[in-house]
This record gives structure tokens, C-alpha cells and sequence, in this order.
């Protein structure tokens, strides 16, 4: 099939020529003008680039181009001696549903309200998603076949997106922006427990953080397996490129969507949850569209995160990137300066929830973390599937790992974690507290601040209150609007709630004065700063708390409350509480929002210091029910079971000590 785009120029002839001439001299001076800018146009459409995606799933830079000699990745490694290679290259999120909707939309999700784990938001109306703005431009955008945004598309977003999308299926000499997503190093694939891993175990290298144990350097083992198999899919999709005569005019794109499906790679937004391959090939055809830095088997330091990839695919085909558009387009006619960090985020994964803001300038790594007293490792349960997860959490309950193993598992977290790559690549000494990296913490710490009032993010509103707040409009509407979103405020209060070493009298009178605020957003803040510090704070505002518990607009307040009150109370008090929290948890018609916020509390409370009969009610008031909750999209559905299965499990021990 032809690849170029042909357009016959017919000449004016007689009589409609002579007809022009007569009735207007100058108007056949300006068709004589016009015809060759039609044509010259017509050949710089014909040497539109062809733009072809080649994605794989939950894997890292573990790749022979990048220098890991155990893997074995000949398809890529051949096209990175043909493209330039990208070292700093951040995913946003470490895990598919947000680190694809940052890539697709070119905006950072938590911007969108977006950032939670297979939610679904609505975008406001001027954000154009990126086969839009191609299918515009008169692309063919294929996509076969992972979508899996946490945003509404529109229902012809793709010219096709399925199993048997191809750039073969186009229209004769149409260029076109296909996408190929490879699901063979899923983080599901390594669970093969009976497996026998091609790449020898042996010879692995086990991060600081794990065990280094059978078990472990078996899933590693296999891990680099899958990563082969995605290899040899890209080398299919590059050989069939070729025998259509196409890779002299198609800029490729091969890269992960995030890092190693293993744990502490995925689901955590450091390093190593973060960082992906990524090589681009730019054929001679169109070196004018490639940066500076680009040469045949090369690689680059420039930093590039998931946001730049819609800019700069907007920017390879001659379209200017959407003045909405977060990131910074890194080849083409309109490339950006470099930026000076790269961002992550964490949210809810899954039923668990999370707040996790990273930074990195390619060396160092900076977490900020919101909610300390959760650790790394909550029950996820579908992380808990990879038997390196199952064993290295028996090995933490035993007591035997050491302090590297023990990061992940342990509460609370620090609020505030520093790494350098250069020496300590499996970041687990964490220098926020080194006085010789004060200068740097503070640097980084302010960068930040500064990109989250920019992108004004919407991951410090409970989910739930995000809907109310924005009150039929989008969720990026609403962060726009200062008075339901009045971000600093929120920021200041998030920062001083989280910080746990500010525990003195000035710093509890001032989260006692967020309890107070208008905003409810503040007030959630405030009430989650007390919670995070435990009894001794608590006792001192117990009749605040109690206030937000009972009259709080806001379920998600309420349910905060109410756990602190648990957390710090005894008595009657504290089983009215537990009642009400079980109430909020399991009835009918219920916002799957503050259901799972309820369930989440009452999961996190420390059964060993309930008495039986507290416990008992616990069990009684949720065994044997199914709540059926009401839900935004289909997406949310399965979140509320898997909760209640795990708050049984947890309290039908306790309940059943009662009726012994």
C-alpha cells in the first residue's frame, strides 16, 4: 500500500479561463498565485510523518539497550541503535488507568480530578483528547486495544480501537497514528508459581527492598521472561511496519506504561514505580523534526514524563499542542525547553486510598506524603496475588527483614522522603533529615508546592466531595473556581495535618481552627490531622470532633471524625461511634464514596484494642450483607466487596471469641 498522499492541480482552461480573464484581470492574478501555494501545501501533506505507538505493560527500564544484561530484548535494543534512547523518562503514575489518562489527554490526571485508580470523571469541553486533535488533522488513529482512561471519551474517539485495530485498515495513502499495547509482562503473568523462568534466577538482581529469597528471584526471573515476550510482540509489529514499506515514514515510539508489575514498582510512585523506557526512531525523511540532541544510538539526559507525549506527537505532525496541555513537547516544530523536574502521583489504588506527590530532577527523588500512617503496602488485593507480595509480607510478620525489606510494610511512613539515585538506586535511605541535604530538600520541597497550586490538584478533595463540590460541572471546572476550591488553603491545612512532628500546642490549636472553616475540604484537613496524631490530640478536641461526626455536610468528614473518635475514645462513646460508622458503611443506596471511606476506617482500627463485644458488633452489622451502593460508573463496582471481605476477615476472629 502507498504511502504518499497524491493531488492533481487541473489548469483553468477555456472558456471558463478566457470568462475569468474578461470579467476580472485581478482575480485570475490571484488564482495564479493560489495554485502553486495549493500545491506546494499538498506536498508538505504528503510528507506527513506516520506516528506508530508500541506499548508494553508494567515494566521498567530492565532492558539490554538501558544496560541491564540479563535482559534480553534484541527487538528494541535494535531499534534504539537505529532512534535515541530517553534515560529520565517518568510514567506520572505507577499503575495503567492514570498514567493513561495523563498520556491521553496531556495533562497531568490529578489536574482532571482523575488521578484515583479506574475512576471516571467528565472533562470539560475545551480538553480535546489526542486522537481528536489527529483524527482532525486527517490521521487514521488505530488502537488496539487497551483504553482504560479514567476520563469520558468520545464514543468515535479512535477510527477503530480493538483486537483487530491496524494502520492497514486505513484509507489509501492516509497517514496515521497507531497505537499497539503489548499485555505480555502484566504484572498478572508473573504469577506463576509452578513456573520455570527462562532467565536463570540466579543471576538476578533482587532490589535492596526485597528479600532475597527463592520465591523472589524465581517472579524476578520470570518478570524478565515477560519482558522478552513484549519485546518479540514490538519486533512483530516493526517487521510488519517494514514489509509495507512504511519505516522510512513512521516515527516510532516504543515504551513502558509504568514500572515493574513487582511490588514497590507498581502502585508506588518512586523511582522505581516510575521509570520507563522509552526509544523514538525519527526517520531521515524528517529530521527537521528531531531535537537537538538526537543521533543514531544515542541517549538523552532531557527529563520526560507521560504529559510531554501528546504535545510532542502534535508537535511531529506540524499541529501546535492544545494551550491546555500540561507538558512540553520534547521533538517536532513546536519543542519546549526542557523541563527542570519530572511529577508523579499517587491516589486510591483500588480500594485503598493514598495521597502521594513525587519530584525528581533525574538524580534525586522527592515524596511527599499526605497520609503517613498508611503504609506502602496496604491490602491491595489484587497486588497480594504475586506470590513475592504474599511471602514477603509473612517474612515482615516474623521479623525477619531487615530495615531496607522493612520500609514497605512499616506506618507511619515519614512524612517527607529524599533519595540519590546515584548512590542508593533502590531508594532506601532516605536523606530529608541529612543536614547536608537541606538546602536541596527545600528546593525541591518548593517545586512541589509550586506544581501543585499550578495544575491546581484536585487529589487533596475526599473523591466523593469533589461531585458535590462540583455540582453538576466537571471536576476541572470546579478546581478552577477559587471559591469551592480554595487550593492554598487546602495545601497549607494538608501540609500541617501530615507533618506529625508539628504536634505542639500552636500546631493543634491551628488544625482545632480548620475544624471550623467553611470550606469543607478544610475541614476534612483539619479533622484528618487529629486523626493522623492519635489519642493525646484527640482527647484535647473531642467536642470539635464530635460535631464534625454528627453534623458534617460532608459523609466523608463525618467518617474521618469518627474513626479519630474510635481511635482516642472508650466507653459507650466509642460504640455509639463504631454504630454509626457501621451504619455509614453498609446502607442501602449509600454513595460507594462513603461507603468505601467507612469500610476503610473500620479496616484500619486496631482490633486488638477493641473489646469483644465491639468487635462482635462490627461483625454483626455487616456479616451476611450485600450493599448495594450507588455508584458513578461501573468502574467503582467492585471496590465495596472486596472491602467487605476484607473487614470480615479481619473481625470474624474477634467476633467469634464472643460467642465461645
Amino acid at each position: 500500500m502507498s504511502d504518499r498522499v497524491t493531488m492533481t492541480v487541473r489548469p483553468i482552461t477555456s472558456p471558463l479561463k478566457e470568462t475569468v480573464m474578461k470579467r476580472s484581470p485581478l482575480l485570475w492574478i490571484l488564482i495564479a498565485v493560489w495554485l502553486p501555494v495549493v500545491g506546494s501545501n499538498a506536498a508538505a501533506a504528503d510528507l506527513r510523518p506516520n506516528i506508530l505507538w508500541l506499548s508494553s505493560e508494567d515494566h521498567g527500564q530492565e532492558m539490554g539497550c538501558y544496560g541491564d544484561s540479563q535482559a534480553t530484548t534484541p527487538n528494541v535494543d535494535a531499534l534504539a541503535k537505529r532512534g535515541l534512547m530517553y534515560r529520565n523518562v517518568w510514567s506520572c503514575a505507577p499503575v495503567c488507568a492514570p498514567a493513561r489518562t495523563t498520556i491521553i489527554t496531556g495533562m497531568y490526571a490529578p489536574s482532571l480530578g482523575a488521578e484515583q485508580m479506574r475512576s471516571m470523571v467528565t472533562i470539560p469541553s475545551d480538553v480535546e483528547l489526542l486522537p481528536t486533535h489527529m483524527t482532525r488533522a486527517g490521521y487514521y488513529c488505530s488502537n488496539r486495544s487497551k483504553e482504560d482512561y479514567n476520563v469520558t471519551a468520545p464514543k468515535k474517539l479512535w477510527s477503530e480501537s480493538s483486537g483487530k485495530a491496524h494502520w492497514r485498515n486505513r484509507a489509501e495513502g492516509q497517514p496515521f497514528f497507531s497505537v499497539f499495547n503489548s499485555t505480555k509482562s502484566h504484572e498478572s503473568s508473573i504469577r506463576n508459581e509452578n513456573g520455570n523462568p527462562t532467565h536463570d534466577p540466579s543471576k538476578v538482581r533482587v532490589p535492596a527492598y526485597h528479600p532475597d529469597t527463592e520465591i523472589s528471584r524465581r517472579d524476578w526471573a520470570i518478570y524478565y521472561d515477560t519482558v522478552t515476550q513484549s519485546d518479540a510482540e514490538a519486533g512483530k509489529w516493526l517487521k510488519e511496519l517494514e514489509a509495507d514499506g512504511l519505516s522510512e515514514s513512521t516515527i516510532v515510539f516504543y515504551w513502558g506504561d509504568h514500572g515493574s508489575g513487582m511490588p514497590r514498582s507498581k502502585r508506588w510512585p518512586s523511582d522505581s514505580g516510575l521509570r520507563v523506557p522509552l526509544v523514538v526512531y525519527i526517520p531521515e525523511a524528517f529530521a527537521h523534526l528531531r531535537p537537538a540532541d538526537y543521533a543514531a544510538g544515542k541517549s538523552t539526559d532531557r527529563l520526560v514524563s507521560f504529559v510531554d507525549f501528546a504535545p510532542t506527537v502534535m508537535s511531529l505532525t506540524g499541529i501546535k499542542p492544545a494551550a491546555n496541555m500540561q507538558g512540553h513537547a520534547f521533538a517536532g516544530s513546536y519543542i519546549a525547553e526542557a523541563p527542570k523536574y519530572m511529577y508523579g502521583f499517587r491516589g486510591r489504588m483500588d480500594e485503598r486510598l493514598d495521597l502521594v506527590r513525587s519530584v525528581s530532577d533525574g538524580r534525586f527523588v522527592y515524596l511527599r506524603n499526605y497520609m503517613p500512617h498508611l503504609s506502602q503496602a496496604q491490602h491491595v488485593s489484587y497486588q497480594f496475588e504475586t506470590p513475592t507480595t504474599a511471602e514477603w509480607k509473612k517474612l515482615y510478620d516474623a521479623g525477619k527483614t531487615n530495615g531496607a525489606q522493612s520500609i514497605f510494610w512499616s506506618a507511619p511512613k515519614s512524612p517527607e522522603e529524599l533519595y540519590d539515585l546515584q548512590s542508593d538506586p533502590d531508594e532506601v535511605n532516605n536523606l530529608a533529615s541529612v543536614p547536608d541535604h537541606n538546602a536541596r530538600l527545600l528546593e525541591i520541597r518548593r517545586a512541589n508546592r509550586d506544581h501543585l497550586l499550578a495544575i491546581r490538584d484536585l487529589g487533596f478533595v475526599p473523591e466523593g466531595q469533589r461531585f458535590e463540590l462540583a455540582d453538576g460541572r466537571s471536576l476541572r471546572e470546579m478546581a478552577l473556581d477559587g471559591s469551592s476550591y480554595p487550593i492554598e488553603r487546602v495545601i497549607a491545612a494538608a501540609e500541617l495535618a501530615s507533618n506529625l512532628e508539628q504536634n505542639d500546642e500552636a500546631s493543634i490549636a491551628t488544625l482545632a481552627s480548620y475544624l471550623k472553616e467553611t470550606n469543607p475540604t478544610v475541614r476534612y484537613w483539619g479533622t484528618m490531622g487529629f486523626l493522623m496524631r492519635g489519642e493525646k490530640a484527640i482527647a484535647s478536641n473531642t467536642g470539635a470532633l464530635e460535631l464534625i461526626a454528627r453534623d458534617d455536610a460532608s459523609p466523608e468528614n463525618r467518617v474521618v471524625a469518627l474513626h479519630a473518635l474510635i481511635s482516642g475514645m472508650g466507653g459507650d462513646a466509642r460504640v455509639k461511634a463504631i454504630a454509626t460508622l457501621c451504619e455509614l458503611a453498609t446502607t442501602k443506596g449509600q454513595s460507594v464514596f462513603t461507603s468505601m471511606a467507612a469500610l476503610r476506617a473500620l479496616d484500619e482500627l486496631n482490633a486488638q484494642r477493641l473489646v469483644p463485644s465491639e468487635t462482635a458488633l462490627i461483625d454483626s452489622s455487616i456479616d451476611g450483607m450485600k450493599v448495594k451502593v450507588v455508584t458513578p460508573d461501573n468502574r467503582y463496582d467492585s471496590y465495596v466487596p472486596r472491602l467487605l471481605e476484607s473487614v470480615l476477615e479481619k473481625y470474624e476472629p474477634f467476633a467469634a471469641a464472643v460467642t465461645r
